[in-house]
């Protein structure tokens, strides 16, 4: 069973944190012992990204939802092989992880990467990412549109907030999307950090966080973020209690 879709499912906000290689099997530990819901591995921002490697990382996160990310350096990620070769690295996790997230500009692979997650039932979130601004509400609207279009499971909107506009502009979003689309906002940048624990109130299912490096302008640690969580969503706090008891 797909333990992320089931946390997905059950409508209650989910924390992931982000993960490059350097000592798996500890920080594993301590994400699972802390209470992360998810466990983004940043495989684009591993030492070495050949398939064993790789998946020995993987398996040190098996007590954990896994989410894969091979992010493209088109979009502020490290990647730096082929194309062909990311592909193969998503094929190859798809079996174990469960979720991927690919880039809606990702062209030729994008289908080939939601078939392989489909095939091992792992969701495919279908992102996109604006580092400089926040387009209008037109161009995000039709971004979810050809997301959904190409077959995600999650739609991931990410954008640079400036100001209070771009803020409200991203909760729109997410006040427009239908029941039937599941969705991640993210407003980025100093402007945006309150999107992070106050958006999934409107909708959307997860927020990440970070422990130790801060990965990401705007960005809350893990423990401060699991703390407002509890405070703000009664859900979340009844959740955890019953995985602790």
């Amino acid at each position: 069973m797909n333990t992320m879709r089931a946390l997905v499912d059950g409508g209650v906000p989910l924390v992931a944190v982000s993960f490059d290689d350097k000592d798996c099997e500890r920080a594993a530990r301590e994400a699972l012992a802390s209470g992360v819901d998810v466990a983004e591995l940043r495989i684009d921002r591993f030492s070495r990204t050949d398939v064993g490697h790789v998946l020995e990382k993987v398996h040190a996160f098996r007590g954990l939802p896994v989410l894969a990310t091979v992010r493209s350096a088109a979009e502020g990620g490290g990647w730096g092989g082929t194309e062909e070769e990311r592909l193969d690295l998503f094929r190859a996790v798809a079996p174990l992880v469960d979720a991927v997230d690919v880039e809606l500009s990702s062209g030729g692979v994008l289908a080939d990467v939601i078939s392989a997650a489909r095939a091992h039932d792992a969701l495919s979130i279908v992102s996109y990412h604006n580092f400089d601004r926040t387009p209008d509400i037109d161009s995000l609207e039709a971004i979810v549109r050809d997301a959904r279009a190409a077959g995600a499971d999650i739609v991931k909107i990410s954008t640079m907030a400036t100001s209070a506009a771009d803020v409200k502009t991203l909760a729109s979003l997410l006040l427009n999307a239908g029941d039937d689309t599941e969705m991640i906002v993210i407003a980025m940048g100093a402007t945006g950090t309150a999107s992070r624990i106050f958006f999934p109130a409107l909708g959307s299912r997860l927020t990440y966080t970070f422990i130790g490096h801060q990965p990401t302008s705007g960005q809350l640690d893990f423990a401060e973020t699991f703390a407002l969580m509890r405070k703000f969503y009664p859900e979340f706090d009844r959740r955890k209690a019953n995985a602790d008891s």
